[in-house]
């Protein structure tokens, strides 16, 4: 249950995801689906209030499902500002979480890694993967199984906006659990 000061950000965070990142148009997912509209989160979590809002809901939102968790990441670039934002506001509110970036191919020189700040987990740390937007849940998949195979223990995943169109389904049939703060029907009632 959201405290009352959750509740206004969470709203104030749809407002701004309404204004700024929403659009009826005709576009190509990177699925490949063609969808009448679009979100692009990126609009809101790269403004200094949406980076916030994302943070202090995200964070509360692992704090109530994922307790353990002592990181929080994505594969890039979508979950690039929201790990960020996490990261901050873990730090800001006394509960620290180490923010971590999935790669979608190795690093091309040096050690190769496939995840940016998994020297400061540790092996076998606790995480949380996070997402602006579920489609299909394939995006969210490869960021857990690629978190998984470096050793990470994934809690869960936590997404901004699930499109309600088959993702919750296929994260959770491959066996994990999937938090959106909004659905389609936020947007599109």
């Amino acid at each position: 249950m959201l405290t009352d000061a959750l509740a206004r950000d969470k709203a104030r965070l749809l407002e701004l995801l309404t204004q700024r990142s929403f659009e009826r148009r005709r576009v190509v997912l990177s699925s490949g689906k063609e969808s009448d509209f679009y979100i692009d989160c990126k609009r809101t979590a790269l403004l200094a209030e949406g980076h916030f809002l994302i943070g202090r809901l995200f964070l509360d939102a692992i704090r109530r499902e994922a307790p353990e968790a002592v990181g929080a990441g994505g594969l890039t670039l979508g979950a690039d500002p929201l790990a960020s934002a996490v990261s901050l506001t873990g730090y800001l509110s006394g509960h620290p979480l180490a923010a971590f970036i999935v790669r979608k191919e190795p690093k091309g020189h040096g050690t190769g890694q496939w995840i940016e700040g998994l020297s400061g987990l540790g092996p076998g740390a606790k995480v949380a993967i996070v997402e602006d937007v579920v489609t299909t849940g394939g995006s969210t998949i490869k960021a857990i199984e690629r978190a998984q195979s470096e050793g990470l223990t994934v809690l869960g995943a936590f997404a901004l906006v699930d499109r309600m169109e088959g993702g919750r389904e296929a994260v959770e049939a491959a066996g994990h659990r999937l938090f959106t703060l909004f659905t389609r029907k936020d947007f599109i009632p």
